[in-house]
């Protein structure tokens, strides 16, 4: 049995005095549009109507639910008043609510999942090695921790135990969850629905196939038909496929730099956040036909990040690292970026 506690924690609190953060342009001018074909976008930088109380850390996540709410997944600004790591807008960018001060330093993987009829939030914090299921509204119904039970994580000789930070995680067919230990041993780690341990695989650290260096990303690949556990190994520099059983598949290396993770859209388009200044969509043969907001050739991008909006070029991104479509096909970028960051690539194409 792994280690779940069923404490529940309603965390919603009520804010006030919104603060529009991406209402005009500074310089008065058109927000930039970027792409082109079918993957034009106009590009609205700081999007959201911001609560004053609560100042954005790095932004990690961002998933949309079935009424077109989007959640924000973010490490909390050390100036903020607020704590809440979760903040929740309407399809126009207008606050719903906020919760989650118990992930302040540590908010990190979002992912989302209807279960018959209902939606829930899977969260991960790498500071305190944690993965939740959470109610939209912020009631905790479960966590597990450190994957005491798998063998991977079995300690050394000098009793020391192996490193865990999960980064992401997704849900199989079956309700099975498979948990990346991005920022720990490079493990996958398997559950049941009952959050009950199955097996880890992965790790090595080595460009092998099987191996995975800073899983950082996962997601469950059904454009084919038959699901596929796709892997954003980011420290490879390429993606990886394994079975649901955790048996490696291919890999793909064209075009990748520092893969983060995932969302797919209805026509089968797959979106990868790309660390290095980029946001990329590939098609279902996972080709490249669009690279939006891109930047990375700039020498001074890891430098920028750790200042201040008027450093950030507009139409350009500087760290991507979470992304999603919305139902539109819109999409919704979060960046880490020490002020934080979402920005909102409105489909024009």
């Amino acid at each position: 049995m792994s280690d779940i506690t069923t404490r529940r924690a309603f965390l919603a609190t009520v804010s006030t005095a919104p603060l529009i953060l991406g209402a005009t342009n500074k310089a008065g001018s058109r927000n930039p549009v970027i792409g082109e074909g079918d993957h034009k976008y106009e590009c609205i930088h700081d999007w959201g109507e911001l609560p004053s109380n609560i100042k954005y850390g790095n932004c990690h996540g961002v998933v949309e639910d079935s009424h077109g709410n989007i959640y924000v997944h973010h490490t909390v600004h050390k100036t903020s008043e607020s704590a809440d790591s979760m903040v929740v807008y309407d399809a126009k960018g207008k606050f719903v609510r906020s919760w989650g001060a118990e992930f302040k330093g540590g908010a990190h993987g979002l992912h989302i999942q209807k279960e018959d009829s209902t939606e829930f939030l899977y969260l991960c914090d790498t500071a305190k090695g944690l993965v939740v299921k959470a109610t939209l509204k912020g009631e905790i119904l479960w966590r597990i921790g450190y994957p005491k039970e798998s063998p991977a994580y079995a300690p050394d000789a000098d009793g020391k135990p192996k490193k865990y930070s999960p980064t992401n995680l997704c849900v199989g067919p079956n309700g099975d969850i498979y948990v990346g230990d991005g920022y720990g041993s490079s493990f996958i780690n398997q559950y049941n629905k009952k959050g009950e341990f199955i097996r880890s695989f992965g790790g090595g650290g080595k460009p092998d196939i099987g191996s995975l260096k800073q899983p950082h990303g996962i997601w469950m690949d059904m454009r084919s038909g038959q699901p596929r556990l796709l892997v954003a190994d980011r420290g490879n520099a390429r993606l990886h496929y394994f079975g649901l059983d955790g048996a490696p598949q291919d890999v793909v290396t064209e075009g990748m730099k520092q893969p983060c993770h995932f969302s797919v859209f209805k026509n089968g388009d797959l979106l990868l956040p790309d660390l290095g200044a980029r946001v990329l969509v590939l098609n279902k043969d996972n080709k490249v036909v669009a690279d939006l907001g891109d930047d990375s050739e700039a020498a001074t991008w890891r430098e920028v990040r750790t200042k201040s909006r008027d450093a950030f070029k507009p139409g350009k991104f500087v760290c991507p690292h979470g992304a999603c479509f919305d139902h539109k096909g819109n999409i919704f970028v979060a960046e880490w970026v020490e002020v934080g960051r979402v920005t909102k690539l409105r489909k024009v194409a």
